[in-house]
């Protein structure tokens, strides 16, 4: 029976519990500027469908923290002011680059969970489950987000470059620290 590696555990739920409380907070910035500037309500509305699904996954790894006992990254405050920073700025720029910045997210997020299951042993059946049921779950998003008018056509290619190397750095040094 493989058995799962501690260090890789910690690692798995340090991250995913920044993970996503990062994307709740890119939604959040986001819902700020559709409120206060940019009045699309059919955008809000999908945009709060999707911040309840990560409400979800963050609650799950938040109980993950305190059960077993592992520390959260102590990062938190500066992922939280710059999820913010990126969902508001991606909205001030338009339907467009705010659903990028979902798809482009979720394009790497989509990565990550499928690699962290091959991290995970027969002694972290139920983990896996939920990571695999989460990852759909994102995957849907990325779905939404295309439905919705993202695209990497001109400088959306760019800032989709930008987001994704901006969240594989997250996510390796949230794993970390």
């Amino acid at each position: 029976m493989k058995k799962t590696n501690k260090k890789y555990l910690e690692e798995i739920i340090r991250v995913d519990h920044a993970g996503e409380r990062g994307a709740i907070k890119i939604y959040e910035g986001q819902l700020l500027a559709l409120k206060t500037f940019k009045q699309d309500e059919d955008l809000k509305r999908k945009i709060e469908e999707m911040k309840e699904h990560e409400k979800e996954h963050y609650e799950f790894f938040k109980d993950q923290i305190k059960k077993r006992k592992i520390k959260p990254t102590k990062l938190l405050p500066m992922w939280d002011l710059l999820g913010v920073t990126l969902g508001f700025g991606t909205a001030m720029l338009g339907k467009k680059a705010a659903m990028l910045c979902t798809a482009s997210v979720e394009e790497v997020i989509d990565q990550h969970y499928k690699d962290q299951t091959y991290k995970l042993g027969e002694d972290e059946k139920d983990l896996k489950k939920k990571i695999m049921k989460f990852r759909d779950d994102e995957l849907h998003h990325k779905d939404i987000a295309y439905d919705y008018g993202a695209t990497k056509k001109g400088l959306y290619g760019v800032l989709d470059k930008v987001i994704k190397t901006s969240s594989r750095i997250a996510i390796t040094i949230s794993e970390k620290i």
